[in-house]
């Protein structure tokens, strides 16, 4: 229905645009959060209406929005109680809340554990902290490594599509892998060798360790490079010393490494020294075609001890049913959930930011007309920040099917800096939604371009990720003008004064919100499905091809 858009267009950018007073009553006689006050949203997209979410959701009344306890309970009744004044259902049954189970694991008195390295050149003890970090992936209070043969896998990747395969023909049983991080085509800078300086899904660490298990290794450690991972040791040091999350390993259904950790590059020299061997010298060869795993003249030791906890939060999801194709979905998504580094505790642009777009988005569609023929889902979800746990859950347990699921179209961390010339798709190149938005920022006279940090990955740090890996195509997008400096270490670090301004520029937010607004318009009324392109990454599975 492509040839549609030139007729929708000047509608939606009239509804994105109108401004009057909307009914307080319109949640079915819901009156307004009596901490926040009162306000009077508007059916459109504006700029006040944004600025009044982001205040409500960035205020110590929400308790810095981390998860569980009363934090949890006043950010999901706020974001509750706004989907019911807009008359929105709730999107997990009769329900508007989706719990979402986890597995905490604390390594105990980290500052006594220690990696004790036995080599053909001597021996050697790595600190925690300061040379290594490690815990458990796989839910056990107690995980030991007695003697384990090391063997250097090099980035640690089986992708048939390049023909490349670190793991041909090893036996890791009771073995531990040390791997690179990124991948060959990053260490090159080659963009006919996977993308070239372009991140891809096995140059992240938890495709090293997914993929470490599924070859049946005993553990893994991977060497940290600040420019090969996009953050410093700082960034990974800080989450493996506190508490981690993930979810219970029943709910994936595969192996999980007993072991697992990072090392410095220093620490990896020291290691592959007391081995008989030079470390860059390896790393150099790892990143050619042809490299062959190297066992090393070492084996590995330690012991610890880990406090394993189980624990729930929700994600919050509405629902808009479609008129004729109810069964069919568009996703919109934006995680609620803060951690607070350094103490902060508001978490505005990350992701107050995000939420109050999906809700001035949901808003918009109320008072869409004619109404979606397609339903529209408005998921909140949580635990974001600990690993995208909302999202894996909701896409493992999904309110409308995957095979009839049509889009997830993220927000995350819109700018409060004014407006920028560009949107910049994070993940360029990956699917057909590519294309719708190009049209919508067209009708904006707006510019649309790939990222401008590829290198940085992240396409692979944010909700839309779970989506993708499910094979439903995806849109994450930034303004061009504020998205490089955005996360200065990969997502840890918040801006330099993250509180709420009220006099900041929400002008650039509200073109954003607009612009995706009219994507999943455009969407909701058509028949077809986008799909992956070629060359892409992920695909639809055969379940959902030809739909």
């Amino acid at each position: 229905m492509r040839h549609l858009w030139p007729l929708l267009a000047p509608f939606l950018l009239l509804c994105a645009c109108q401004h009057h007073q909307a009914s307080s009553d319109a949640g079915g006689g819901i009156a307004a959060a009596p901490v926040f006050g009162d306000h009077d949203f508007s059916p459109g997209i504006m700029a006040s209406d944004v600025a009044q979410h982001v205040k409500a959701l960035s205020s110590d009344a929400l308790l810095g929005r981390t998860t569980g306890g009363e934090a949890e309970r006043r950010t999901t009744d706020y974001l509750v109680h706004q989907f019911m004044r807009m008359g929105l259902v709730p999107g997990n049954g009769a329900n508007w809340l989706q719990a979402v189970p986890y597995v905490a694991a604390t390594v105990q008195h980290p500052e006594q554990v220690a990696l004790a390295i036995d080599g053909r050149d001597g021996h050697a003890a790595l600190d925690f902290g300061k040379d290594m970090v490690v815990g458990t992936l796989d839910e056990e209070p107690h995980a030991a490594l007695v003697d384990s043969p090391l063997v250097f896998v090099g980035y640690g990747i089986d992708a048939p599509s390049e023909s490349w395969n670190d793991y041909a023909g090893l036996d890791l049983r009771g073995k531990t892998v040390v791997i690179l991080v990124n991948d060959p085509g990053w260490a090159n800078q080659d963009p006919k060798l996977f993308k070239g300086r372009e991140y891809t899904y096995v140059g992240r660490w938890t495709y090293k360790f997914e993929e470490a298990a599924r070859e049946g290794a005993a553990a893994a450690f991977i060497v940290h490079d600040a420019d090969a991972a996009g953050y410093p040791w700082a960034v990974v040091r800080r989450r493996w010393s506190g508490t981690r999350l993930d979810l219970p390993k029943t709910e994936e259904g595969v192996r999980r490494l007993p072991v697992a950790g990072w090392l410095t590059t220093e620490a990896a020299r020291r290691l592959f020294a007391q081995a008989g061997a030079d470390f860059d010298t390896l790393k150099r060869q790892a990143a050619q075609r042809g490299f062959a795993a190297v066992p090393l003249h070492a084996s590995l030791s330690t012991a610890f001890d880990s406090a394993i906890a189980r624990g729930e939060s929700h994600n919050v999801v509405a629902r808009l049913d479609g008129k004729t194709q109810a069964g069919e979905a568009i996703v919109y998504s934006a995680h609620w959930d803060h951690l607070a580094p350094g103490g902060e505790p508001r978490g505005t642009v990350d992701n107050a930011t995000g939420v109050a777009g999906l809700l001035e988005i949901a808003e918009a569609f109320t008072h869409r007309a004619p109404k979606p023929h397609r339903t529209v889902l408005f998921l909140a979800s949580t635990l974001d920040e600990s690993g995208l746990l909302g999202s894996r859950y909701y896409v493992a347990h999904p309110v409308v099917p995957l095979t009839r699921t049509v889009a997830d179209i993220n927000l995350d961390m819109l700018p409060m800096d004014g407006p920028a010339s560009a949107l910049s798709v994070i993940g360029f190149g990956q699917s057909q939604l590519d294309d719708y938005v190009k049209d919508a920022a067209h009708v904006q006279h707006r510019a649309v371009m790939p990222d401008l940090a590829p290198e940085k990955g992240f396409f692979f740090r944010s909700d839309q990720l779970s989506f993708a890996r499910a094979g439903v195509p995806v849109l994450y997008v930034r303004s061009a003008a504020t998205r490089a400096d955005a996360e200065p270490s990969g997502g840890d670090t918040p801006p330099a004064s993250d509180a709420f301004d009220p006099h900041g520029d929400l002008s650039g937010a509200v073109e954003d919100i607009r612009a995706l607004f009219m994507v999943g318009s455009r969407l909701s009324v058509e028949d077809s499905y986008p799909q992956w392109k070629p060359g892409s990454d992920f695909h639809r599975p055969d379940s959902m091809r030809g739909l």
